[in-house]
């Protein structure tokens, strides 16, 4: 992501729609990867793209529009902060972590576990969709102090 926002920034535009696409299309790359490793132990995991994608666009594009911008200012020799006001920064880096915890679960959930490890493998993906929004909420309250 952060590559592909410093193409854009070297060439002064805003990364573009394709970008997106590009970077999703790699994640089902890396998806693809992670099951074939995985195929041999017990388990079986059915991605839910129906569900999965719209978390990863919109953090996609809000990530790679919020790396562009601080690598712009940056070349321009600005601080990357002044890039937008804090409570802007903390609602954008507090919605990049929610949409991370929410991918986390979703996949968490796509997960068939024999027996009794499908209630343990709930308790904890619950367990780290609470500790991750937790986290997300006390890194950007830091952001918006002066």
């Amino acid at each position: 992501m952060i590559r592909c926002a410093a193409i854009a920034a070297e060439a002064g535009a805003p990364p573009l729609a394709e970008a997106v696409r590009q970077l999703l299309v790699s994640a089902r790359e890396t998806d693809r990867e992670f099951l074939a490793r995985v195929s041999r132990f017990p388990v079986r995991i059915d991605i839910p793209y129906r569900r999965l994608e719209p978390l990863r666009q919109r953090r996609t594009e809000l990530g790679l529009d919020l790396a562009y911008r601080m690598l712009q200012a940056w070349r321009q020799g600005k601080k990357a902060r002044s890039v937008l006001d804090r409570g802007e920064l903390a609602r954008r880096v507090r919605e990049l972590l929610e949409l991370y915890a929410r991918e986390t679960l979703a996949l968490s959930e796509s997960v068939s576990l024999p027996g009794p490890l499908a209630a343990l493998r709930d308790r904890m993906a619950a367990r780290l969709g609470e500790e991750m929004s937790e986290i997300a909420r006390a890194m950007t309250a830091t952001l918006r102090r002066p």
